[in-house]
């Protein structure tokens, strides 16, 4: 690790998947650069010959103030010039990138045919993007959500964009998770940072593919007095996306309690909303420390104000 006893300053880590994700690093970039934003990889797709990598670049375009708020996803204003001359050749056009985000995937995709790793090659988009902080995959490795359906398995992509989510999941698989490597990066951010978040992602596409990292997962127990979950549920409703039904389809209650069973090894804390403060005794029986506040960030001076507590509260 990079410690090696030597004095550093201590840092603050998330750990990140997409859309459920970006608003928290917003609140958490604003109020503070010393952050290592570790991000899921495992719905990367390969397109047209293009590499995407969905949470990478929502987390990026949402730091960079580009991110198309409406979709969660994509550049704002964005045109489809390119995707209209891909129609005209008979290609097929169900996954919606627009020609400034083409441009992002083109030239990942070139970088990395060029010998370049993914990991340097984020490094350099988020200079490209003046962004400050660090983004870092979680590997450089390929790790692939599989969702299993009545119909076949499917990459997450084609399940979720392409068949709109309404086949029924049978069960989720991360493809290649036993070979993978971790990021030497993402285990030093973890290990030298003294709170690490898991964000509101669906904890089974966004942050399960991380947690599947063996690397991860072990250093994140390591570290489990560090560590403060966030609930991306609010009741028995996601927050956003289909979390819900992933986690119904792998058998786990829809709820903050069943997010806490997910998470028991590898964190302490966890914050739910006050709507769900009736759970806090069954959650403290996993020997986990429950905290209660307005969890759900519509507005940016809510993503401020819940990362802001968190800080407060549990970075010292």
């Amino acid at each position: 690790m990079s410690l090696n006893g030597s004095r550093r300053k201590k840092l603050i880590t998330i750990l990140a998947g997409g859309s459920g994700s970006v608003k928290m690093v917003r609140g958490f970039a604003s109020q503070r650069t010393d952050i290592n934003v570790v991000t899921n990889v495992g719905d990367n797709y390969w397109l047209y010959g293009m590499y995407i990598c969905p949470d990478i670049d929502t987390i990026t375009y949402g730091l960079a103030d580009l991110l198309d708020h409406d979709k969660g996803w994509g550049i704002k204003k964005d045109t489809f010039g390119f995707l209209r001359q891909m129609e005209i050749f008979g290609e097929e056009t169900w996954f919606r990138i627009g020609d400034r985000d083409t441009a992002t995937h083109l030239t990942r995709t070139n970088m990395l045919k060029n010998g370049k790793s993914l990991s340097y090659i984020t490094k350099w988009m988020c200079e490209k993007f003046s962004i400050e902080i660090k983004v870092i995959p979680v590997t450089d490795n390929t790790i692939e959500t599989r969702i299993i359906t009545d119909k076949g398995d499917m990459h997450l992509q084609e399940f979720w964009v392409k068949h709109r989510g309404l086949d029924e999941v049978k069960g989720i698989e991360y493809q290649g998770a036993e070979k993978v490597r971790p990021n030497p990066d993402a285990m030093n951010a973890i290990h030298d940072s003294n709170l690490i978040v898991i964000a509101p992602g669906n904890p089974l596409t966004s942050i399960g593919p991380m947690l599947a990292i063996k690397g991860i997962r072990k250093e994140l127990a390591k570290k489990k007095n560090k560590v403060v979950a966030i609930s991306p549920i609010i009741g028995n409703s996601a927050i956003s996306g289909p979390t819900g039904k992933y986690l119904e389809a792998a058998g786990i209650e829809v709820s903050a309690l069943g997010v806490a069973k997910m998470y028991a090894d590898v964190c302490s804390n966890i914050i739910i909303d006050t709507k769900d403060r009736m759970l806090t005794k069954k959650i403290e029986s996993l020997n986990i420390n429950v905290h209660d506040t307005k969890i759900r960030m519509t507005t940016k001076q809510s993503e401020d104000a819940l990362a802001s507590s968190i800080i407060k509260q549990f970075y010292h």
